[in-house]
Order: structure tokens, then sequence, then C-alpha cells
């Protein structure tokens, strides 16, 4: 008995060492998975938590960029323009919700999933929009800026991955940009491929032949 007892209270440090590794382990992992500005997913992180949900066939994908944020960072500053990207990712955060998930895919472009239990995703998002584009509070009115957003809904696509529904959702949001409309839904059309969701002429975008959607 007193042999036992000798080999528990030798192992009762060890024990105890690991159990802090262990959780030293997992807090740098939960770290690692968040971007350090906006405490958002990274891409690897919001992909993985992104995969799950789009089994959902309520699913939607939505890509979100920060308009004239080159500008503003040129005007203003640099500390100004990561104020703007943090506000923009607690806003979007917060409108997603727990039951979705939001990342900061790099720079100013965010993308998120979230499930559209009512079937009013293009109310949602319309409403987010307006959110986005309010001033931030403590900053300087002139800076300001909107947030162009592109989206898809997953069961439209049905044999869509996650690449390629962002893809859709980022070809529908580069055509809001352009038409400063704010908001687009991708449609039921042609989708050029491309690489890590980015359309072609885009840093880290490469062009291939294009990609047929599913007919209306």
């Amino acid at each position: 008995m007193s042999t036992l007892l000798d080999v528990l209270a030798a192992s009762g440090p060890l024990a105890a060492g690991w159990a802090v590794h262990v959780r030293w382990l997992g807090r740098r992992l939960r770290v690692a998975r968040r971007d350090p500005l906006t405490g958002l997913r990274t891409r690897d992180a919001f992909t993985h938590r992104a995969t799950t949900l789009l089994k959902d066939p309520r699913a939607v994908v939505v890509l979100a960029d920060v308009d004239r944020f080159k500008q503003i960072n040129d005007t203003h500053g640099h500390a100004a323009g990561d104020t703007l990207l943090k506000a923009v990712a607690d806003r979007l955060a917060h409108h997603v919700g727990r039951r979705g998930v939001a990342g900061r895919l790099g720079g100013d472009e965010f993308a998120a999933v979230l499930i559209d239990e009512h079937g009013a995703a293009a109310d949602l998002l319309a409403l987010l929009h307006g959110i986005l584009a309010r001033p931030v509070d403590g900053q300087s009115p002139d800076v300001h800026t909107t947030v162009s957003l592109g989206w898809v809904r997953a069961s439209d696509f049905p044999t869509d991955d996650l690449s390629a529904l962002l893809r859709r959702a980022d070809e529908s949001m580069y055509a809001a940009k352009q038409a400063r409309s704010g908001l687009k839904r991708a449609g039921l059309g042609r989708l050029f491929a491309t690489v890590a969701g980015r359309r072609s002429g885009r840093h880290g975008a490469r062009t291939a032949a294009p990609v047929m959607g599913v007919a209306a």
C-alpha cells in the first residue's frame, strides 16, 4: 500500500504539470486560429467551420470588402485603417451570430457563412450593409466608408464546395462595388474559375478554364 501511495504522490506533480501544458497548448491553438487585429477566425479556421455549416441547406456565403480602404490608410494613417477594420469585424461577427461564422481572409476582405432560418437573407444582408457603413465611434467623421457585399445561397449550387461559393460571392461583390450598389446576390450563370476564391486580376488569383454554374 505504501508503494502505491508513493507512486501516486510522485506522479501528482507530473500530472498537474501535464494538465497545465495541455491548457497552454489549447490557448496557443485558439490564438493561432484568430486574426490578431480583429479577433475573427483566420482563413484556415474559417474554412474549417464554414465547411461544416455548408451541410445545412439554409447556409448563405457572404464576402465583404471595404471600399476605398487604401485611400483611408493613405490619408488618415494605418491606425485609423486598423480601427475601421476592427469595427467592420465586430459588426459582422455580431450580425452573423453564434450559429454562423465570420473570418478575415486578409487585408480588408472578410467572409461569413450564416444560416438563413427564415428565408430572409436579402433583407438581413441589406440591414448588415447599412450597419457596416455607419461611422466608427471615436473616429473622425472623415474616416468613413462603405462595404461592398456579395452573397450566394448554397442551395442554389448544391455541387459547389466552399471555394466555389466564395468565388461566386467574390464576383458578385466585385459587381456590386463596380456598380456602387453595395450588395449583390450571385446569379445562376457562369463562374470563372480562380484560385482561393479570388477573381482573375486580384492578387493571388489565377484564371483557369471557366466553370459553368447550375442552370436555373
